[in-house]
């Protein structure tokens, strides 16, 4: 069995899931009676699991086996579906909907290790950068297909569907040849530490728009979890097999490209989650028409990772590459504060296709360019940590681009009238309405352009300093392994 092949389904699999399972949300609150808070934990609680196991899952994958873990972590995502469709009540759901995120965390991570210890150079570029394509795919097919599952099956089938495949993954990689590094055991109270940590902050970010960023709970959460945080770095310091080795994120060049997909997912999560509400409420599109427009954003993401590719393989410096697609993701997003209610989709087209430019430029050449820079026996730990930011950064920016609209309304509304206006449920005074959720996105997208450039900055200072050549040694040649 071909490493490759087996890598794309299973990543296209963990995309869909990110981005379909909204579509279901509808049925399952009408099927176990749900709404609100528990409701919303069915995608919440993936996401949440995903960013805070990845890492986790690299480390364990160099330690105990990338295959073993790929296999595991592939029946723990079958299992965790099998269990959604199966769920009685939505709390029920919400615990197996944490178990997939925790086995499409582990899928990513060991993939992308698997992936680093079986091709180099020019292969190895062109390995990721059909990885970010299928991901691509997957996020850009995902709210359809499932659509088309959820009306043909149910939403209990459509669960069932990803199950089996998951269950035909786990049983394909069993057949994939093996590898480790030479390191120590586990480190079990960094994992710990590390898992509490990003999920206790995550969840008070996840929560604050709902509950207000001063209310108790959040602050608590968000307490503690700075609190293990610091205590995570202190462990890894005095580590001997340390989940993130101090180390790796002292390397000026891997945190460079690190924070590179960083921005351009807090460029790109915001648009696609938020703007279909808006083209539906502001613009009167049916969501058909919507989802057809939200394809200036997506379809970019499908043919430009191996474009980038291609040209890094041909001599086009991949500094220079990832520091245009950064400056389209802020500058489209810079541009998007033109969006107003009258002619939405022709105003904002090119920006829609800058930003989805830069995205897709974006996961041709990041993972590729930092795992060159890591050494063999730690690429699971980097593939962690590079998914890690991914994951944290979709949760982060969704909750970050909620609180800021909901906040902006809530000046010119009231928090009352904020909160429908923000979820697509106008009054009967339409326009002064449509004014303040329209005046909301532009600030927001203030917001959000000037943190892509900040973060543009930093990347650029990071890798135009650091060396160009890969620490790792040559292995495979090409990708027929």
């Amino acid at each position: 069995m071909r490493v490759l092949p087996l890598v794309l389904v299973a990543v296209v699999l963990v995309a869909m899931s990110i981005s379909g399972t909204a579509v279901a949300l509808p049925s399952i609150g009408h099927d176990l009676d749900a709404s609100g808070s528990p409701l919303n934990w069915v995608v919440a609680g993936y996401n949440l699991a995903f960013a805070a196991m990845t890492l986790v899952a690299g480390s364990t994958a160099d330690r105990v086996g990338r295959r073993r873990v790929f296999v595991a972590s592939a029946a723990t995502f079958a299992v965790g579906f099998l269990g959604t469709a199966l769920s009685p009540s939505i709390l029920v759901a919400d615990v197996a909907r944490i178990v997939s995120g925790a086995g499409g965390a582990g899928l990513m991570a060991a993939g992308g290790a698997l992936l680093a210890a079986s091709y180099d150079g020019p292969a190895r570029n062109r390995a990721f950068a059909l990885m970010g394509t299928m991901a691509g795919v997957g996020i850009a097919i995902g709210p359809s297909l499932s659509g088309l599952l959820i009306t043909a099956t149910g939403w209990r089938g459509s669960f069932l569907v990803f199950a089996t495949l998951g269950l035909l993954v786990a049983a394909g990689a069993t057949r994939l040849h093996e590898s480790r590094s030479h390191g120590g055991a586990a480190d079990w109270l960094g994992s710990a530490l590390f898992v509490l940590a990003l999920s206790v902050l995550m969840y008070g970010v996840l929560e604050a728009p709902e509950l207000g960023w001063g209310h108790p709970r959040v602050l608590v959460a968000l307490v503690v979890g700075l609190v293990t945080l610091v205590a995570f770095a202190a462990v890894q310091r005095r580590s001997a097999t340390p989940v993130l080795a101090p180390e790796l994120t002292a390397n000026r060049g891997f945190l460079g490209w690190s924070l590179a997909t960083l921005t351009t997912s807090i460029g790109f999560l915001g648009v696609l989650v938020f703007l279909p509400t808006y083209l539906q409420v502001a613009s009167g599109l049916s969501p058909a028409v919507a989802g057809v427009a939200m394809m200036l954003l997506t379809t970019p993401v499908l043919v430009m990772p191996l474009a980038a590719v291609t040209l890094v393989n041909r001599g086009v410096s991949p500094r220079l590459l990832i520091l245009v697609a950064l400056t389209l993701v802020a500058g489209g997003n810079l541009w998007m504060v033109v969006l107003r209610p009258e002619h939405t989709v022709a105003v904002i087209a090119v920006p829609l296709l800058l930003i989805g430019i830069g995205m897709g430029m974006s996961f041709g050449i990041t993972d590729g360019q930092a795992m060159s820079l890591v050494p063999p026996d730690a690429v699971g730990m980097a593939a962690g940590f590079l998914n890690t930011l991914r994951g944290a950064a979709e949760a982060l920016a969704i909750a970050g681009f909620s609180a800021s609209l909901l906040g902006f309304l809530s000046v010119k509304l009231g928090a009352g009238r904020a909160a429908a206006v923000s979820s697509g449920h106008l009054s009967d005074q339409v326009t002064s309405e449509l004014q303040a959720f329209t005046w909301s996105w532009q600030l927001t997208q203030l917001g959000v352009s000037a943190l892509c450039l900040i973060l543009t900055a930093v990347v650029a200072t990071l890798i135009l300093r650091a060396p160009v050549t890969s620490p790792a040694a040559a292995r495979t040649p090409d990708l027929q392994s």
